[in-house]
């Protein structure tokens, strides 16, 4: 059997290469197999050989395939015929060193395991069943008419089964009247059933040209580059970090002031999506994105509640004050982390049903992997090097590992390199330092990369006559936060246009700040003269401002100017807030103060509020906030846990004490019965004189994983219910089954 000629293969292995198989090929070692025919029936599993091929490039694989296709599994095959198939040499010592195959050492033909078959479907290399007879065949020289021709052509592609009316009974040649009927009756099609027919796999071989696959497909394709300077890809993604730091605080506090509805089934919402996007300006791509990222951090929950909403956590207040590069960082290793593509979100699933954003159906737990994949490629090109096209990008993936990815495969990496863009971490199809640093869990190095590539924070801006407002660049914290203060985003960019309007001017005297502050503020900050119109509207907006003031009566306005209260008692909104004087300069009303407020501003007065020591307040709601949830740790790889040296060692020890006890010569076996409630005097009796005489003995035993197995162990002591060997193991007495002298 081809499980047991592994076997032996195996056995021949050097400790060396035995080791290197089961670092390659985890899961052949969890439990630790306990011999080497163990280890080979784990190896030849369909599952296990499939997880196998998918460390193998085109090339090597397409060396499995042909080895199937010569029905390798069944008996032995010649390198001769391997390499015919194949047109030229085949790619073996990866398949060796993965034991997905095997040499005789003395005749060099070739076996492969039973699952391979099933690793490779029904029709391995496109190719249908064999059918020896029409071994040799030569097609051109049958005198099959053009249809025929096309017909026995298209099925030599793959795959070699065809539906057609004309299979539904025999007809002899001289009556047929179409190509399947003509070539049916020459034999040179196989009747599957009433509706379906199957090109024989020789046929199939001749009409590809004797081989199987082209030589095309078995050369690895250059992956053409454009050489950059690492400075320029850096600073070129550093502008796109920097517009997504910007989307994403927009995203923040849009969801801050109205969050958005989770769906019953989870995600967000269609109509949210494009309500979001609209806002932001953005395409729905890149929102779906934003909200995995904004989610992925731990910058935003789906809240606790009998309608559950997505709201910012505490962790946005801190984000939001944290340096750019900082605050890119947190973005970046959440998507590297994510076990999820945003890039599904818009498609649709098997149902037709579309896929939303931030739904479980977008998970996908080995995404993080096969992004640091493409990253990885990306960072082994010379410095500043930038691939030419994605699709040359993913054609070079794809023949290093076809079977990595799924269905997803070409998909993912065209999706990493478009959100790798989007974040700053590729820029001009090359990788940037910063991500070059966080693919090798570097932090600290990443963020240094990126504030070093970010434009110089600006400490001025240009005021213009229209009363707009330049920041020729990412402006410095507190000036930002004093700019956004006192006026409205009309653009953004790598410059963005403020524009300074009466309600601006009047939400910063809202907040506190005195018209001598604005004054000084552009007088201090501004490269270019202050127009006066500015002076004039900031004026103007202050004189009225808070000459009107409100607080708590619920709430009270009170002003020094009776006509002013006189004008307020005499509009509609005195009676729809139930304003009462209750002094000549004081109002009240039980509605909330800052109901009141807007109400009056509504009606063109310009009140302000005020505190229990008459200082201005500032009313506008901060925005929700929820407790951030706790994140797992991050993981500082995301490939699977490789097996210690020690853990090799241990196997390796297990497996070859397994060979040596199997293949022992051993005298009479005494049995111990199950259950331990029989006499088991004649074992320990045995134990006891080989103890004595130092003499080998075979045991069989259950280990601790309930596997039967079997050891040859030196006696040392038997007590307690203890074997103790030589060897500082432990054999509980109640796990032996049997135990045997070993004969010299």
């Amino acid at each position: 059997m081809p499980a047991l000629a592994l076997a032996d293969w195996l056995r021949t292995l050097s400790d060396e290469r035995l080791a290197s198989l089961l670092r390659a090929r985890r899961d052949l070692a969890t439990p630790p197999p306990s011999d080497s025919s163990v280890l080979a029936t784990r190896a030849s599993t369909p599952g296990s050989i499939a997880r196998a091929c998918e460390q193998l490039d085109s090339a090597t694989l397409s060396t499995y395939e042909a080895l199937v296709v010569l029905d390798a599994e069944t008996e032995p095959v010649t390198r001769a015929r391997l390499d015919s198939l194949l047109g030229g040499r085949p790619a073996l010592d990866r398949l060796f060193e993965l034991a997905l195959a095997w040499d005789d050492p003395d005749s060099g033909e070739i076996q492969v395991p039973p699952g391979a078959r099933e690793t490779f479907g029904p029709f391995p290399a496109g190719l249908g069943a064999s059918v020896p007879a029409l071994a040799g065949t030569d097609v051109d020289a049958l005198g099959l008419g053009d249809d025929e021709h096309a017909l026995l052509r298209t099925l030599a592609a793959g795959p070699p089964i065809g539906r057609t009316k004309d299979a539904a009974a025999d007809v002899p040649f001289e009556r047929a009247e179409t190509p399947v009927q003509k070539l049916l009756a020459r034999g040179l099609l196989i009747r599957r059933d009433s509706g379906t027919v199957e090109l024989p796999r020789e046929l199939g071989i001749a009409l590809r040209g004797g081989t199987i696959h082209s030589q095309d497909a078995l050369t690895e394709p250059e992956l053409p580059v454009h050489p950059h300077e690492q400075s320029t890809v850096d600073e070129t993604a550093a502008g796109e970090a920097m517009e997504l730091l910007r989307h994403t605080e927009a995203l923040l506090r849009s969801w801050s002031d109205t969050p958005s509805p989770v769906l019953k089934a989870g995600g967000l919402g269609v109509r949210e999506v494009k309500r979001l996007a609209k806002d932001l300006d953005v395409g729905e791509e890149r929102l779906a994105l934003l909200a995995e990222l904004v989610v992925g951090a731990g910058l935003v929950v789906a809240s606790n509640e009998t309608t559950p909403e997505w709201v910012p956590t505490t962790l946005t207040d801190s984000w939001l004050s944290s340096p750019p590069a900082i605050r890119w960082m947190t973005l970046a290793q959440a998507w590297l982390e994510l076990p999820r593509l945003p890039g599904l979100a818009g498609r649709r699933d098997d149902k037709d049903k579309a896929l939303a954003a931030l739904s479980e159906e977008l998970r996908r737990p080995n995404a993080p992997m096969l992004r640091r994949r493409v990253l990885s490629t990306l960072a082994e090109l010379p410095g500043g090097a930038g691939v030419k096209s994605v699709d040359e990008l993913v054609a070079h993936l794809a023949w290093h590992a076809p079977r990595r990815g799924g269905r997803l495969r070409d998909d993912i990496v065209r999706w990493t390199m478009s959100e790798g863009s989007a974040l700053g971490m590729v820029g001009l199809g090359a990788i940037t330092s910063a991500a070059a640093a966080l693919v090798e869990d570097d932090p600290h190095t990443a963020a240094s990369a990126m504030a070093d590539a970010m434009p110089t924070p600006v400490d001025q801006v240009l005021v213009q006559a229209d009363l707009t407002v330049v920041a020729p660049g990412p402006l410095e914290a507190d000036l930002a936060t004093e700019i956004t203060t006192v006026a409205d985003v009309e653009s953004a960019g790598h410059a963005t246009v403020y524009r300074v309007t009466e309600a601006s001017v009047r939400r910063a005297l809202d907040t506190g700040r005195t018209a001598d502050d604005l004054h000084e503020l552009f007088r201090t900050r501004s490269a270019t003269p202050v127009p006066q119109g500015l002076t004039y509207l900031i004026d103007d907006v202050a004189r009225r401002h808070g000459r009107l003031r409100g607080g708590a009566a619920a709430a009270f306005l009170r002003c020094d100017d009776e006509v002013l209260i006189a004008e307020v008692m005499a509009h509609q909104v005195a009676g729809d807030y139930e304003l009462r004087r209750i002094a000549p300069t004081v109002l009240v009303s039980p509605y909330p103060l800052g109901e009141l407020l807007e109400a009056l501003r509504g009606a063109g007065f310009t009140p302000a509020a005020e505190g229990p020591d008459g200082r201005i307040l500032d009313l506008r709601p901060s925005g929700r906030r929820v407790p951030a949830q706790r994140r797992p740790a991050a993981r500082t790889s995301h490939a699977p846990a490789p097996i210690s040296d020690e853990q090799v060692s241990a196997v390796l020890a297990h497996i070859r004490a397994g060979d040596r006890a199997a293949t022992t010569r051993r005298g009479t076996t005494v049995r111990l019965p199950a259950g331990g409630g029989s006499d088991t005097s004649a074992t320990m009796a045995l134990l006891a004189q080989a103890t004595r005489e130092q003499r080998e003995v075979w045991i069989g035993f259950v280990d601790s994983h309930g596997t039967a197995t079997q050891r040859v162990v030196t006696p040392v002591r038997v007590g307690g219910g203890i074997l103790e060997g030589s060897d500082n193991e432990r054999y509980p007495l109640h796990r032996i089954t049997s135990a045997a002298l070993v004969e010299a």
